[in-house]
């Protein structure tokens, strides 16, 4: 790859600069690409946004932006995207700085700006050279994702139109289902959920067989299939019910009929349950059954000593003794039929009765 230093001002930098749908962004003329495929959407905060203003506006150095060389001799942006945007914006007059737009300054201090330099290295290669280089050197600032990282590989038309969908500030996604996923639209954690639960977790294999489809309807329909069900089997929402696997509980149990009233009474139960610890957890147990979602509260030490003293240290299947670190705390009665874990609730078994022992 073959690199060379060129000093950019603000002025050739925000000529021409768009920022539409249509066009995409653009800046230098129309020459350069501030947001090719591999890069994320602007996530730069008010602070963040400011210090580079600030930064320029004392004369101070920025830190060294890469673009990459096109072949037909357009540039795109490889590291400093956020940087350019903010620069880009604030002279285009999208935010204030100190109280003062760019255009509300006095000419000598507009010129000052504009003529600010910046350090830019031009980097020219081919295009997985390009990426590998963006690796390197996104060190500092907020790296890119394992999705946004998937979505430079896999670019196509299915990744343009989905993060048309999964990926941009109130987007589709978000209105339908921000209480259900965790991460951020922009970061691309809603498609990385999205994809992973259409395709059982296999998210490169899902993009490498859709990369050059024309749109991603099909992952659209699919994630509203999705909600709508969760929203149909669990009908009063709980803050527990954000970040649950609901994707892969769909593709298994959405053909089963289920009486949603029952349900919620259900869940209602659990939540108030002491012994249930881990609330998140009762949406998975009410669909599969399984008790290790619930992460039901262990008996103490105090408790577990207590009924090692009352049995004399005896097994009370086998009636052998044992020492107390040879036994293990067990329900008398299950919690799956009402048993709590309490001390009247509480035996000891050896290792080997507790292994085998029925839930009768």
């Amino acid at each position: 790859m073959k690199i060379t230093l060129k000093e950019v001002s603000i002025r050739e930098l925000t000529e021409g600069y768009v920022d539409n749908q249509e066009e995409g962004v653009k800046g230098f003329g129309g020459k350069l690409d501030i947001r090719p495929p591999y890069q994320r959407e602007f996530v730069y905060k008010d602070k963040q946004r400011n210090a580079v203003i600030h930064t320029i506006k004392q004369n101070f150095p920025l830190n060294v932006m890469y673009w990459a060389i096109n072949g037909d001799g357009t540039y795109e942006i490889i590291d400093g995207q956020q940087r350019t945007i903010s620069i880009c914006q604030y002279v285009t007059g999208v935010f204030s700085f100190d109280l003062f737009y760019f255009h509300s300054l006095q000419n000598d201090e507009q010129e000052k700006i504009l003529n600010y330099k910046l350090m830019v290295y031009l980097c020219e290669g081919t295009d997985s050279e390009k990426l590998e280089w963006f690796k390197t050197i996104n060190i500092a600032g907020e790296k890119l994702t394992e999705q946004e990282l998937r979505n430079a590989v896999y670019h196509g038309s299915f990744v343009n139109d989905a993060k048309r969908y999964f990926s941009k500030s109130n987007c589709a996604a978000y209105g339908l289902g921000k209480d259900y996923l965790n991460g951020s639209a922009i970061r691309q954690d809603y498609l990385e959920t999205a994809i992973s639960w259409i395709n059982n977790g296999n998210i490169e294999a899902y993009m490498t067989k859709h990369q050059h489809e024309p749109n991603a309807l099909t992952l659209w329909n699919y994630f509203q299939s999705v909600i709508t069900w969760v929203k149909g089997v669990f009908t009063k929402y709980r803050k527990e019910m954000k970040g649950v696997d609901w994707g892969s509980l769909y593709n298994k149990y959405k053909d089963n009929v289920y009486n949603a009233a029952e349900i919620e009474k259900k869940v209602a139960e659990l939540m108030i349950d002491d012994d249930v610890t881990n609330k998140k957890g009762i949406y998975t147990y009410i669909l599969t059954g399984e008790e290790k979602n619930l992460n039901i509260r262990a008996f103490s030490e105090q408790q577990k000593r207590k009924a090692y003293e009352q049995q004399k240290g005896i097994c009370v299947h086998c009636k052998e003794y044992f020492d107390i670190t040879e036994m293990q705390a067990d329900h008398i009665i299950p919690w799956s039929k009402g048993g709590k874990t309490n001390d009247n609730n509480c035996q000891l078994l050896c290792q080997m009765c507790n292994a085998t022992k029925s839930n009768k």
